[in-house]
């Protein structure tokens, strides 16, 4: 991903804030905003004759350095390439480039209405490990999360 694909990156953002399960957040951030929020490694773009599918990021979990290796999974696909594998593209491409950078946990939120990406994270190996109950409202309703990790092959953890 390059600072100049931002406009389709954002636009594929919407579209998932659109569906009202994809995320808590309700706005578009600034590039600046969105680049101090993700790791600078790990930034994906699915593209075919120019147009952008879908992108991948990862974000820290915490500011203390014993989690430095643990990654906050984010991952977009535009409306008209939704189930024709772009998903499953990005994130097993996602993981590959997390575990170079040194990542040995990932990990994603996703509300239970989201069918597809549970599907997804199951299929390149992601493990339910959890629901946290109403953790966050959307929309003046109370929301819950469920918790998927995938812990690294390559990464030694001992």
């Amino acid at each position: 991903m390059q600072t100049s694909d931002w406009k389709q990156v954002s636009q594929i953002y919407a579209q998932g804030i659109a569906t009202g399960f994809a995320t808590f957040e309700q706005d578009i951030p600034s590039f600046q905003s969105w680049d101090q929020a993700h790791a600078d490694q790990c930034r994906l773009v699915a593209v075919e004759a120019g147009e952008i599918l879908g992108w991948a990021a990862l974000s820290p979990v915490s500011s203390r350095c014993v989690y430095g290796g643990v990654g906050e999974v984010s991952v977009y696909i535009a409306g008209n390439s939704r189930g024709k594998g772009v998903g499953k593209l990005l994130m097993q491409r996602l993981i590959e480039e997390s575990e170079k950078a040194g990542f040995w946990t990932l990990q994603s939120g996703i509300f239970p209405e989201n069918k597809a990406s549970i599907h997804l994270h199951e299929k390149v190996g992601f493990r339910y490990i959890g629901k946290r109950e109403r953790v966050g409202k959307l929309n003046g309703s109370w929301k819950d999360n469920l918790l998927f990790e995938k812990r690294s092959n390559i990464v030694g953890i001992d």
